[in-house]
């Protein structure tokens, strides 16, 4: 089935979708004629976005509250949607957890906690909800990783980390799923105006000193990671340059890559 002609009128999960990136994907999905399952820790905030959205659109919208970060959470939501005879056909990866700062100044349970939604809670979906896709020869997954994926971040080491570990990932099961009617897209957004973000840059005057220019619209970023999902892109970086910045990246010596991430960094602690 070629990627484009993907049937709308199916139903996507979003994770982390009561805020930012998250919650704009909802809407996406939902002007798209999706069926929606919203997940996150906050079931209240979903409830109510539930019910916008599903008058804004009629669409039919299931809400389940979750800590993905949990080491049996996936497994727990996937055993609750196949009890209400919901299969999966979009599965949205956006959960996840920031923490800018210096490594040392960090504590040691904090880098854990990027650790386990970033990387582990996202792995475990995955593995959940991908093999049935596969099994029917359909589906859709969206994994939102970052433009930080593409090079070392002094003051955001192990946020970047865990999102070259999403990027790699997305790559290789986008191979690996080739030709099986299931496709995997990476959404790699730079800076965006979200509450993540906004949190970020109160701890940080460097941050806060970034021109508008530098920021990117949640609405605008949500409408190409959506676009790039429903077509079966593999890598989607929205904004020109952001764009600019990552192809240069991966044409730049490892060497002069980590000088002038780290100069750039330092600067902004």
């Amino acid at each position: 089935m070629a990627a484009s002609k993907f049937e709308a009128a199916r139903i996507a999960l979003i994770t982390g979708a009561s805020s930012g990136i998250g919650e704009a994907l909802a809407r996406c999905f939902a002007r798209g004629g999706h069926g929606l399952v919203l997940v996150a820790r906050s079931g209240d905030k979903l409830k109510a976005q539930a019910r916008t959205l599903a008058s804004e659109f009629g669409v039919r919208v299931t809400v389940l509250a979750a800590d993905l970060s949990r080491p049996d959470a996936a497994a727990r939501l996937a055993a609750s949607l196949k009890r209400r005879r919901i299969d999966i056909d979009v599965l949205v990866n956006n959960a996840g957890v920031l923490e800018y700062g210096a490594f040392v100044e960090t504590p040691a349970r904090r880098h854990q906690e990027l650790i386990s939604l970033n990387v582990s809670g996202l792995t475990a979906m995955l593995a959940q909800f991908v093999p049935a896709m596969v099994e029917r020869r359909r589906g859709r997954v969206l994994n939102v990783a970052s433009i930080a994926a593409f090079q070392p971040v002094p003051s955001l080491a192990t946020y970047a980390a865990t999102k070259a570990y999403v990027l790699s990932l997305t790559e290789s099961l986008a191979e690996e799923f080739r030709g099986s009617g299931v496709t995997v897209t990476a959404l790699c957004p730079g800076i965006t105006d979200t509450p993540m973000v906004s949190k970020a840059t109160a701890k940080s005057p460097g941050l806060a000193r970034l021109p508008a220019l530098l920021i990117g619209d949640v609405d605008a970023v949500a409408a190409e990671g959506y676009r790039a999902c429903m077509d079966g892109e593999v890598i989607r970086v929205p904004g020109v340059l952001n764009f600019a910045a990552t192809v240069a990246g991966r044409a730049a010596p490892k060497w002069l890559l980590r000088r002038i991430a780290g100069a750039l960094g330092r600067s902004a602690m």
